[in-house]
């Protein structure tokens, strides 16, 4: 198997998954996001009949760059790093042109977008019925201000894009408030113009009592792996934050919601966020579709980077049953 790991070289886990892959026998490349290139339009003389490699391009003369992508077997999304809506927008449509052509990708690029997107992943887990925080993403003052009003006036304020706990907040005055409603605040234009926004969306969640842990569950295809997140410092349960990781076993059904989420926004590979509540309820809060597992490696005492790479083996003979059988 050929593997493209598409992420920063010097990332902890694309290095574990790259040596896991080389023990098995794969050739594992790594690539990083602003590498990625295309060419469109080659001439009759220098198509193949693959995905495009270092000399000629693949049907339709699309070519994908660097060659290590364009003659993968595979790609491994690992990272998905900051940038601008052109260089989002292209590195999404690389992948969705290389999927296209049968290339499994994992996670698909559409399962990728929808993770990355607190409101769209939360919507879509609703609308399947999944347990959700009530949530409220609103874009002028006046909706934000009724928002949280209508949220009991406590409640928590995420990025729309995000991981780890960064730019999370939880707002119980007006005083904490105030710069969410100053940032959306219509400022005057031209005159005879309508006044322009400053183009602030702002994702109100409300806040949910609960016992000081939370849930990651890990999952890899059908494997779960799991841990507990606490914290006696911290409403937030990050471990990123100062929160203790700690070996839990979750119940059936528990685990059974997590692939419900998954499954749902079409992740093989997720970090799927549980929180109880004190009153007995369980929310889906969250989902990662480039989840990490250093820490809960440590803790569940297993080798989940091989237990990546054997499902990887799995995905590709289901993707092209005339494959070789790999160990």
């Amino acid at each position: 198997m050929r593997c493209a790991l598409l992420g920063e070289p010097t990332g902890w886990h694309i290095g574990r998954l790259a040596a896991a892959l080389r023990d098995r026998g794969h050739e594992a490349k790594m690539v990083r996001w602003n590498e990625l290139a295309a060419e469109v339009g080659l001439p009759a003389d220098r198509r193949g009949e693959g995905h495009g490699d270092e000399d000629g391009g693949g049907p339709g003369g699309e070519r994908f760059l660097p060659a290590a992508i364009g003659r993968a077997d595979m790609v491994v999304v690992r990272g998905m790093p900051a940038g601008s809506l052109e260089e989002v927008i292209f590195r999404m449509d690389l992948l969705s042109r290389l999927a296209r052509r049968g290339m499994p990708v994992v996670n698909s690029p559409k399962s990728l977008e929808v993770a990355i997107d607190k409101y769209l992943s939360l919507a879509l887990l609703a609308e399947a019925g999944i347990p959700v925080p009530r949530t409220i993403v609103a874009q002028n003052a006046a909706s934000i201000e009724a928002a949280w009003d209508a949220l009991g006036r406590d409640a928590v304020v995420k990025p729309l894009f995000g991981s780890r706990g960064r730019g999370i907040e939880r707002l119980t005055s007006r005083d904490q408030l105030a710069p969410y409603l100053v940032a959306a605040e219509e400022r005057p234009s031209a005159a005879g113009s309508p006044p322009e926004s400053r183009g602030t969306v702002c994702y109100l969640q409300e806040f949910i009592s609960h016992p000081g842990w939370d849930v990651r569950v890990l999952l890899v295809g059908e494997r779960a792996f799991a841990m507990r997140r606490v914290s006696s410092v911290d409403w937030r349960l990050n471990v990123a934050r100062g929160a203790r990781a700690e070996p839990f076993a979750p119940p059936a059904d528990w685990v059974d919601l997590a692939r419900r989420a998954a499954k749902k926004i079409g992740s093989e590979i997720a970090g799927v966020d549980l929180l109880p509540t004190r009153d007995g309820r369980l929310f889906v809060v969250e989902i990662n579709a480039v989840p990490g597992w250093r820490g809960l490696e440590g803790v569940v005492g297993q080798d989940i980077s091989q237990a990546v790479v054997e499902y990887l083996e799995q995905r590709l003979r289901q993707a092209s049953p005339d494959c070789p059988a790999v160990s």
